[in-house]
């Protein structure tokens, strides 16, 4: 596999298949992980950080489930792949940003993919369409029990996995899902769930984590909590969450349709038209519209489009996904230019 597999494929998260795909569109498992014999990551010397780097390498060659997986030295890579990577949810900003001695491991269809010296020295991340919170567990699990046997993780019986961040010590478990709640913002009722969630141990971030914002109607709901509480028991309260906001979400579906149902179509329509005709469109507004087109195909208002297509489209039309594809740097406007054009053929295609 390579990066240009990447750009050519879809992620399995990006499938839009899974229990409760049309409001849930993807789960995610990670684990913070340390080795005991070096110092956590930001007190760590370069010979320590490459033999963490080392240890790693040696340790997943033996796993079946990275067989002919991608493994990518942060500092090797030029802006745009680093920037792509973090546009896939395969690395956060700050391993990208801050490449030396960093490393990812990526799994085929990019299930499972490993930050090596983030702010820990592992950060195992699982991803899976749908609502899947479960089975998604089982897999990051299995992956952590078999690297713990190959590699000597940091742990105390008090206390439970030791981590860099205070907040990940015990089980260095967080779970989460990407929601699309466009009715519950249409109606004006996502802020009150999103304070209601922050009083049950639940947090909610944009579309691209901590510190973004959620265009295109996207959340990730996770939970805040990791020690004093089992795993499965985490796993299981935060999925209940989503199921109760699934619900929500459904039912403002529900009334929006019945109560302004032309008002709803003709919004739709024109989201369409001009997605299918603009000349210039930035990121933010043609995620907007993209969540538009997306509510609309869940409704049955709009036909022929697929859920898979739409979800592939929410990140190929990010900035390095562009200049990836162009196989250069573009300005912002070139930027525009291309997405307008690119998310043009899509849909015309469809008719």
């Amino acid at each position: 596999m390579t990066l240009d597999d990447l750009w050519d494929g879809t992620g399995e998260w990006l499938k839009g298949s899974g229990p409760d795909s049309d409001i849930v569109m993807s789960s995610r498992i990670r684990l913070a992980r340390n080795i005991d014999k070096y110092p956590f990551p930001h007190w760590a010397d370069a010979g320590q950080l490459e033999g963490v780097i080392g240890d790693f390498k040696s340790a997943y060659c033996s796993i079946d489930h990275f067989k002919g997986a991608l493994f990518l030295r942060m500092g090797e890579l030029d802006s745009i792949e680093k920037q792509m990577l973090i546009e896939r949810h395969l690395v956060s900003r700050e391993h990208a940003f801050r490449p030396e001695h960093k490393a990812v491991l990526i799994s085929d269809r990019e299930i499972i993919s490993i930050m090596v010296n983030e702010e820990d020295h592992l950060r195992i991340q699982v991803l899976q369409s749908g609502l899947n919170l479960r089975d998604t567990w089982k897999l990051a699990d299995r992956i952590d029990e078999e690297l713990g046997q190959r590699l000597d993780f940091a742990y105390s019986p008090e206390a439970g996995y030791l981590t860099c961040c205070p907040t990940n010590i015990g089980t260095g478990l967080r779970a989460s899902c990407m929601v699309h709640l466009p009715a519950l913002v249409m109606t004006k009722q996502s802020g009150r769930i999103i304070q209601a969630i922050g009083k049950l141990g639940m947090t909610a971030r944009g579309l691209f984590g901590e510190g973004t914002e959620s265009y295109g109607n996207f959340f990730q709901i996770s939970n805040q909590v990791t020690l004093g509480h089992p795993e499965e028991d985490m796993v299981d309260n935060l999925g209940r969450m989503i199921k109760q906001i699934i619900d929500q979400e459904n039912a403002a579906r529900d009334a929006v349709f019945a109560n302004q149902r032309l008002l709803l179509e003709d919004r739709m329509t024109r989201s369409l038209e001009e997605l299918k005709n603009a000349k210039l469109i930035s990121t933010e507004e043609a995620l907007n519209l993209l969540s538009t087109i997306r509510l609309g195909a869940d409704l049955g208002i709009i036909k022929g489009v697929d859920r898979d297509m739409l979800n592939g489209l929410f990140i190929q039309i990010q900035p390095a996904h562009l200049q990836k594809k162009e196989g250069k740097q573009l300005s912002a406007e070139e930027r525009d230019a291309v997405r307008a054009d690119f998310i043009s053929q899509k849909f015309n295609l469809k008719d």
